[in-house]
């Protein structure tokens, strides 16, 4: 009996467009801030019509993800939206070492601080304190892809990393055809960024990120021996702090988070 290919199992099913749309609107209202926003708000961040939008948000609602604010004009996030959170299992040494180090360190930086590890040539953030720094200028950054070439995390973790890492990184950077890419395949700027950061101990970018550019950021890197598995910033307003109390008050307070997190981890057992 002729026997055929089976199909591969990610064309057996289709994507269920209502979840995709309602967990779009329940991202959208965790990154407003305060998590409460309102029927136009949503549909002018997401794209999704109005009507779309409060026919998801009474279904969200109905789930206890999501309540009535105030008047009932606006919505919040629901109590059932932690419990959600309650099965999640993140890297060990972040959950358990990094971020109750960074939320203790807090009051004396005072500006937040990312935390992130590298991943298909773009530093991820894992871990951050922009939703409780008084000072933080975004409300949501878990989960957003940090370029490497121009940031401060990208450029400690690339300064630190085992030698291979680098090279495989760079080469996957240098496939793209953006000024990202343009950059990987300038050798002699990778190599100068490489060794300035080395000698200067940290990471630094003054606005070099575009979509950031108003922002001054220092980052050391998290290791495990003499290798890199990740990196943590600070990020600054550039016309509120000047590049003297950066290197007197926050690159001495940042060095001695990252240095805790890397000496925990290091001597954390793991299995």
């Amino acid at each position: 009996m002729a026997t055929f290919p089976r199909a591969p199992q990610e064309h057996l099913y289709r994507e269920v467009r209502g979840l995709s749309r309602g967990l779009a609107v329940l991202r959208a209202l965790n990154a407003l801030p305060g998590g409460i926003g309102g029927v136009v708000e949503l549909a002018r961040v997401t794209g999704i019509h109005r009507t779309t939008v409060k026919r998801l948000l009474e279904t969200l609602r109905s789930e206890g993800l999501v309540h009535h604010k105030d008047d009932g004009a606006s919505y919040a996030l629901g109590f059932e939206v932690r419990r959600l959170s309650e099965g999640y299992v993140g890297a060990d040494w972040i959950d358990r070492v990094a971020g109750p180090a960074m939320r203790a360190h807090l009051r004396a930086l005072s500006w937040p601080s990312d935390l992130a590890t590298p991943d298909a040539g773009f530093m991820i953030v894992r871990e951050s304190t922009h939703r409780v720094s008084m000072l933080s200028q975004h409300r949501a950054t878990i989960g957003i892809r940090i370029p490497m070439l121009v940031s401060s995390l990208g450029r400690a973790w690339l300064s630190w990393c085992a030698e291979e890492e680098r090279v495989a990184t760079l080469a996957l950077l240098a496939q793209r055809t953006d000024a990202i890419g343009e950059m990987a395949r300038d050798t002699a700027y990778v190599k100068r960024i490489v060794r300035e950061t080395r000698r200067r101990g940290y990471a630094i970018n003054r606005g070099e990120w575009a979509s950031e550019s108003s922002v001054t950021a220092i980052g050391f890197p998290i290791r495990i021996g003499e290798h890199a598995i990740g990196a943590i910033n600070l990020v600054l307003q550039s016309n509120v702090v000047s590049d003297r109390e950066v290197a007197t008050r926050y690159v001495p307070l940042l060095r001695q988070l990252a240095d805790g997190i890397s000496e925990a981890t290091s001597s954390a057992p793991r299995g």
